[in-house]
């Protein structure tokens, strides 16, 4: 039995792939002092019954790098460590059968292409030769990848484990960590138990890598890991004859994965309606344990497998499995250090693709853990996204019951969740859902995304191509260019930072200048030491000591998490989110200055109320705070409205916006507008890898006020001239679509994708953003080239500007 030593550098408590990955990385960096801990023995959760596919095209660049460099991982550590990996490079083929999932792994495979993945778009003829058993009949496009594979998960863990040992780590099996011991809001310690007798380990850092356990793990210290296991089903045919090496085999408009594996084949799913588990906890003996089969629950799955591959018919069934895993709300891992525990980290939550993503995953929280900051943007899986009310237990088992099933699902733009809405509300949503209201849902938020005519369907009809809501949003667009709408933004995060110190504390976070008259608003950023964007905000000062900070809905828990994290003892600033004490009404368009007029006896003149300025204003009968800043690149206003007060200042404002023809306008339309005026939307166009000059925003830094984090990095860029610029693009064909992810190319070369898009209805065709390097280049031999954006495997010429194409001198938010 191996002692359990009194101190540690990092305690990770989990010993599946992905702790073992955690180990692996600390101890290759150095950390020798690295004790993981396992209640029972290596892989005996869900790591042992995974079906080991490897599989390198993911949905965005930074988890296609991770998952490559997993599949590079796994295939050099038989040789690292002795240990057979079972890692087969036998490629992979995914096939689609309807023209919009066509549209879907083209558009995939453009990306891949982008990140440097081997992909190739193959016929069905090609299909048929290396799968010879399918049935191709309705098949209308495959997509392959050659240096995809599969591999043995328990003994890839098992290696990861091995190579942890060899670089110094320690690993011990049979001991439940009991409690996370902390201090002062950091980690101080772990205390575990070992055949009956408790233990402490000082340790300043612990990873939560505790799989289908991490929510109650981490709900014990208060941490919120929103995760929920679900039953996940295949089944293995006793051998074929004839059947020999075949790749990996994807059909998702079946729900159905095939893997051949000495000489029997493996089915499984991810069925659009999945079977929630542990609702009631996870017994304390549970180890490598199978759940009840429930063959009624797979037999349409198997029936779609037989008529896909006919062989099965015949073929006998050695096993039927059923074992649990865990899933998240919006089907995307945890990783990072936790916003409420300093040295809490996180490492969890993995949505069935574990094996390919823990590689990198466990490479990329060492690298964190060791330098105190991500090695590039990991915001698509930062912990920090998790909004505390998602590790309540009933919306969990809700919404699991959905995401399982979204693996193979239709990955359509604007696609929104169906299970566990309506958990936030503005206090508008009632009064928006009787005018037409078409909901989505951000962080838990109900938002307006467009509205219905009288007698259209209230959903969404979901295509790659225009979707049933394009007109109602060209209605809505043209209404804030030409007219005045109304959007609702309540979800905004609002954080009040008040006190002595405040303006000296948000000084050194910002970077542009926040020693301002009270009254005036700053557009800003919050850098890194890298010079990367950690937030996009607007700073309002309130009085000498208070300032109102907004940010978007879906950053609130990292922001707060920023601030808090960066706020020295010695500082007397208190940090507040005031999210829910009022909603925000956003009155935008060349007409929302009459419209403010008719229900408000105030100001509103350029000299009384001049642009990136606030005050308090009557309205109706009530008050509301009047900030003159745009999203939409017009002439308005945002109100921030005391909760209580919402109903009847929006009721006061549709009353006297009638006459005008005051428009009710949705998120959509905003995310149109602004793209069009190519404002910057953060973790698309602007993330925390980033520098804040190459995303053209060094107006909002003055390095001149003094010392501010990431001023060091600025002066260095200036200094050395940028590597690449963030430019504009509008396809000149006004047909085709742009989302985000598509391939950028430039003098017919991928040299990056797509941030951001949207269609812009006043420009007249799709508009996008891009990072286009440009080292030693000038901005007009950057605009000289001849640039294309690649569809789905098509090639679109596109303009490109540095500058706004609409309204480059910003004349219209001043009229």
């Amino acid at each position: 039995m191996k002692a359990i030593p009194t101190k540690a550098r990092a305690v990770i408590i989990g010993g599946g792939v992905s702790g073992c990955s955690v180990a692996y990385h600390l101890a290759r960096l150095g950390w020798t002092d690295v004790v993981l801990l396992e209640r029972r023995q290596l892989t005996c959760g869900t790591t042992w019954h995974a079906a080991g596919l490897i599989g390198q095209m993911r949905a965005s660049q930074n988890m296609t790098r991770l998952a490559k460099y997993s599949a590079d991982l796994y295939a050099g550590l038989e040789a690292e460590t002795g240990i057979g990996t079972g890692m087969k490079q036998n490629g992979s083929m995914t096939v689609a059968l309807t023209e919009e999932r066509r549209q879907e792994i083209y558009r995939q495979a453009s990306l891949a292409r982008a990140f440097g993945v081997d992909v190739r778009e193959i016929s069905v003829d090609d299909v048929k030769a290396m799968y010879p058993h399918l049935n191709t009949a309705d098949v209308k496009a495959a997509v392959h990848l050659p240096l995809d594979g599969q591999c043995d998960p328990a003994n890839i863990a098992m290696a990861l484990a091995k190579g942890a040992r060899l670089n110094g780590a320690t690993i011990i099996e049979g001991v439940k960590v009991t409690a996370v011991l902390r201090k002062a809001g950091r980690v101080t310690g772990v205390t575990c138990e070992q055949n009956g007798e408790v233990f402490t380990i000082e340790t300043e850092n612990v990873v939560n890598a505790a799989g289908m356990w991490g929510r109650e793990l981490g709900a014990s210290s208060d941490v919120t890991v929103p995760l929920h296991a679900c039953e996940h089903f295949y089944i293995v045919t006793e051998p074929i004859a004839g059947l020999s090496q075949l790749p990996v085999l994807r059909v998702p408009d079946e729900c159905t994965y095939y893997k051949e594996d000495a000489g029997k084949m493996l089915v499984g799913a991810f069925e659009l309606e999945a079977k929630p588990w542990g609702m009631d906890g996870i017994r304390e003996d549970f180890c490598f344990d199978q759940l009840p089969d429930d063959f009624d629950h797979f037999q349409p799955i198997l029936e779609k497998a037989i008529n896909r591959m006919p062989m099965l018919e015949t073929a006998g069934i050695h096993t039927f499995f059923n074992g649990p895993e865990s899933f998240t709300p919006d089907d995307r891992y945890y990783l990072g250090e936790a916003p409420e525990l300093k040295g809490y980290w996180v490492a969890a939550g993995y949505n069935s693709i574990g094996i390919i993503s823990s590689g990198g995953a466990g490479m990329a929280l060492a690298q964190w853990m060791n330098d105190g900051e991500p090695p590039f943007d990991l915001w698509e899986v930062d912990i920090r996204r998790a909004q505390p009310f998602q590790r309540n237990r009933a919306y969990l088992r809700a919404r699991v019951v959905e995401t399982l099933g979204l693996l193979y699902a239709d990955h359509f733009p604007y696609r929104q969740m169906a299970t566990a809405r309506g958990v936030r509300r503005s206090p508008l949503h009632e009064h928006l859902k009787a005018r037409g209201a078409v909901f989505g849902e951000v962080a838990g938020w109900e938002r307006a995304n467009w509205y219905a005519r009288p007698g259209q369907e209230r959903e969404y009809r979901y295509s790659w191509r225009r979707q049933n809501w394009f007109e109602n949003q060209k209605e809505e667009h043209a209404a804030i260019r030409s007219g005045v709408g109304f959007i609702d933004m309540t979800s905004f995060g609002k954080i009040r930072v008040e006190g002595r110190d405040a303006l000296a504390f948000l000084q050194r976070l910002c970077a542009n200048q926040m020693d301002v008259e009270p009254g005036r608003i700053v557009y800003t950023q919050m850098l890194n030491p890298r010079g990367g964007i950690e937030s996009d905000l607007t700073v309002t000062r309130l009085s000498e000591a208070a300032f109102f900070l907004v940010v978007p809905g879906a950053t609130l828990q990292r922001d707060l998490s920023w601030l808090r994290r960066n706020l020295k003892p010695e500082e007397f600033v208190v940090v507040t989110d005031v999210t829910a004490a009022e909603s925000v009404f956003c009155i935008m368009g060349p007409k929302s200055r009459e419209l403010m007029r008719a229900v408000s006896p105030d100001d509103f003149s350029n000299a009384a109320h001049p642009f990136g300025t606030a005050r308090e204003i009557e309205i109706g009968m009530g008050l509301a705070r009047a900030h003159r800043v745009t999203y939409v690149g017009e002439l308005g206003w945002e109100l921030y409205v005391s909760s209580d007060q919402a109903a009847h200042v929006f009721e006061a404002l549709e009353a006297a916006g009638a006459d005008l023809g005051l428009k009710l306008c949705g998120l959509h339309t905003l995310d149109s507008c602004r793209i069009e005026k190519a404002f910057r939307h953060f973790g698309h166009d602007i993330t925390d890898e980033d520098h804040v000059l190459e995303a053209g925003l060094g107006f909002a830094v003055k390095t001149a006020k003094g010392d501010f984090i990431g001023r060091e990095a600025v002066l260095r860029k200036k200094e050395a001239g940028l590597e690449r610029r963030l430019v504009q693009f509008r396809l000149t064909d006004p047909e085709p679509l742009l989302f985000h992810n598509e391939a950028l190319v430039r003098d017919g070369r991928i040299v990056s994708t797509v941030t951001s898009g949207n269609y812009g209805h006043h420009l007249g065709g799709a508009i996008g953003l891009g990072y286009v390097p440009c080292k030693g280049q000038s901005e007009a031999e950057v605009l000289a080239s001849a640039y294309e954006i690649e569809i789905a495997g098509m090639r679109v010429t596109a303009d490109a500007s540095i500058a706004p194409m609409y309204d480059p001198k910003a004349e219209r938010v001043r009229m």
